[in-house]
């Protein structure tokens, strides 16, 4: 046994009288000896700096994208996922497993997003005989629908908000509720999350559109969606919660969340502001009842939406920690990471944590302002951040590194803190001032216009003023990305289009270590570097993905247009997560043809003139870039303008969601 091992398990034993006492001393804990951090990027890093606090060895997994990544050169283990796509690599549960078992590991932290809500891969780690840091598979099971949870939370006395907790397949059903509730309405995907799946509607035509486009009849998706009353001026109020094994519950603090953009967070702090006494009560005591609710055992959040009128109501629990668990700790003073091993090893969590101060979250993305915070892409060329006291930057990046909208822009996250929150807000002026970001656009301008706002700071006797479309109506200056924000699909072809990313290459060779062989995979900027080849001349730094950033490089199609049919080109990078029609089947204008995600936005591919689909060349979870040809139609000739081109007066429409991570 290694000498830390033998030191750790002989201090457990000493001091195994005193329960109490041991749960907080800085040492491994009991059964957890080797940890698998199943994650990568600022998360993976996040759990690996814990972990080497608490004395306990980590195995990190990366794709060969991450190779060189901060978090996979500071564990102590760590293991290639062979492969180009998350499907491949990180979520790939039974290659996680693998390694598991190969690496001696005998816990896996999931980190947050992935399979951190998976009960299949939880269940697997379980029968794999390891540790779990999380909540039981049940309790995932319980929770991961929203319509589930929905039951649950009436179950628990925790009213949610008003809708119809089944799936949608009557569309009178829909109609009905639509004119009893009101519009707008919000239909939801029950797998949704991080502002994704959620489509808002304004009127019954709307309604009768969203049916059709998902009709199940069509081979659509209509049963993985159900309704819900839009709350047009709430507050989205977080709690971050624990319980453990030993019946002990806590809110460590409670969050609000409301400055969102595409229903997705930029600002969040802690202690949620402005709140009643009667409201804060309401919050805690509901939280209780759901994670008692499904004997939830770990840290999680629920979410709630608090109205006008104070009037809460349940959104969601999300079982795991979440990108905003920073402020928490800010104002909780906890490492809930540490909190998160304590509960998964049996021992009992922290009770006992007065609130201190107050603290803002500023996600820090690559996002242009001037453009209703499009995604964006770039080098960054120069960053510095911020410093001094109650600055803290939980950062995956530095300079040279390459920025992907693919799927999650974001750089990195300024944590400000101070001892109330007229202090923080001024720190955070100060921070942004500091703050210098170049190669790339940033939300730093707008979070300036922000802090600035006597709406959001409550200064120069203005009451604090603040919903979740707050931002989107008050400063991006178009309409709620939830409605009709999308860009236009194109009918040009893809030969405009910058070129693909590159995925790092990398050569093999098989060598003797011991007399055993193995396999050494080798990039080959290193190998040109050994051996003195022209390329190592000009080799750069790898290109480091972002939280999140798609892995599935792909070369562009470049199908041209033969004058007969029309092409279908992507209109930004995305995943293909809905492929509407078939080969040889004929469309009407408007007709769906491809859902895309990107950003965590689902965004509708509508076909821009009437014709015959002649060939797709893109399938379900692909990888995709901006211009890449999806498909091809054939216009017989009727969309044709003068000149005999096809024409470009294509139609795409990004439907969103309201409950943002």
């Amino acid at each position: 046994m290694e000498p830390y091992k033998k030191i750790a398990n002989l201090l457990w034993e000493t001091s195994s009288s005193n329960h109490a006492s041991t749960a907080k001393l800085d040492i491994m804990p009991k059964n957890v000896n080797k940890l698998l951090v199943a994650n990568r990027g600022e998360i993976a890093l996040r759990v690996v700096r814990t972990a080497r606090e608490m004395g306990i060895p980590t195995v990190a997994v990366y794709a060969e994208q991450d190779r060189h990544a901060q978090y996979v050169q500071m564990a102590d283990d760590a293991y290639l996922l062979s492969g180009d796509t998350y499907k491949d690599t990180y979520l790939n549960e039974d290659l996680l497993i693998d390694i598991l078992q190969r690496s001696g590991a005998d816990a896996v932290h999931p980190g947050y997003g992935f399979l951190s809500e998976v009960a299949s891969f939880a269940q697997k780690v379980l029968d794999a005989g390891a540790t779990w840091v999380g909540p039981n598979p049940k309790a995932l099971v319980d929770l991961g629908d929203k319509i589930t949870a929905r039951r649950v939370a009436t179950f628990a006395k925790v009213p949610p908000v008003p809708g119809i907790s089944q799936s949608i397949s009557d569309m009178r059903l829909l109609l009905d509720f639509a004119h009893t509730h009101g519009y707008p309405l919000m239909l939801k995907r029950t797998d949704g999350g991080g502002g994704r799946g959620i489509t808002l509607v304004h009127n019954d035509d709307e309604l009768r559109g969203f049916y059709m486009n998902h009709d199940a009849l069509q081979g659509g998706d209509l049963d993985e969606y159900f309704v819900e009353r839009f709350i047009d001026k709430g507050r989205h109020v977080e709690t971050q919660c624990g319980r453990d094994s030993h019946g002990n519950f806590t809110v460590y603090s409670t969050r609000d969340c409301s400055v969102q953009r595409r229903n997705q967070k930029l600002v969040e702090e802690a202690p949620a502001p402005f709140l009643s006494d009667g409201v804060l009560e309401q919050l805690e005591t509901y939280s209780r009842r759901l994670f008692e609710a499904v004997d939830y055992i770990g840290l999680g959040t629920c979410e709630f939406m608090v109205t006008e009128q104070g009037k809460v109501y349940f959104l969601e629990v999300n079982p795991r920690l979440q990108v905003e668990h920073t402020v928490s700790e800010e104002v909780c003073g906890l490492d809930l990471v540490r909190e998160q091993l304590t509960i998964a090893n049996g021992g009992e969590l922290t009770v006992d944590h007065p609130l201190r101060g107050h603290s803002f979250e500023l996600r820090l993305t690559c996002e242009d302002p001037a453009k209703n915070l499009a995604p964006s892409s770039g080098t960054l060329t120069s960053l510095k951040w911020p410093s001094g006291p109650g600055i803290r930057v939980d950062s995956g990046v530095v300079e040279g590194d390459t920025i992907s909208p693919k799927f999650d822009s974001m750089m990195g996250k300024l944590v400000v803190t101070a001892s109330d929150r007229a202090a923080a807000v001024a720190r955070v002026r100060r921070a942004l001032a500091e703050l210098e970001v170049q190669g790339v656009p940033t939300p730093a301008s707008l979070f300036e216009q922000i802090f600035n706002d006597d709406e959001f700071t409550a200064e120069h006797g203005v009451a604090y003023d603040v919903s979740t479309k707050w931002l989107e109506r008050k400063y991006l200056n178009k309409e709620a990305s939830s409605t009709k924000g999308g860009q236009p699909a194109s009918m040009a072809g893809a030969s405009g289009a910058k070129e693909a990313e590159q995925k790092e290459s990398s050569e093999t060779f098989v060598i003797e270590v011991n007399n055993h062989r193995v396999s050494l995979t080798v990039p080959s900027d290193i190998v040109a570097n050994l051996t003195g080849g022209a390329k190592a001349r000009d080799a750069k730094r790898a290109i480091q993905p972002l939280r999140g950033q798609g892995l599935h490089h792909v070369e562009k199609k470049q199908q041209g247009n033969n004058g007969q049919s029309g092409v279908i080109a992507s209109p930004m990078q995305a995943v293909v997560t809905r492929i509407n029609v078939a080969e040889g089947q004929d469309v009407a204008k408007g007709d769906l043809l491809v859902v895309l995600e990107s950003m965590k936005m689902e965004n509708y591919v509508y076909a821009p003139v009437k014709g015959t689909v002649t060939k797709i060349f893109v399938g379900p979870a692909a990888g995709i870039e901006a211009g890449e040809t999806l498909m091809t139609i054939d216009v017989n000739g009727a969309s044709k303008a003068a000149d005999g081109k096809p024409a470009t007066d294509g139609n795409m429409e990004t439907k969103t969601e309201g409950g943002a991570k």
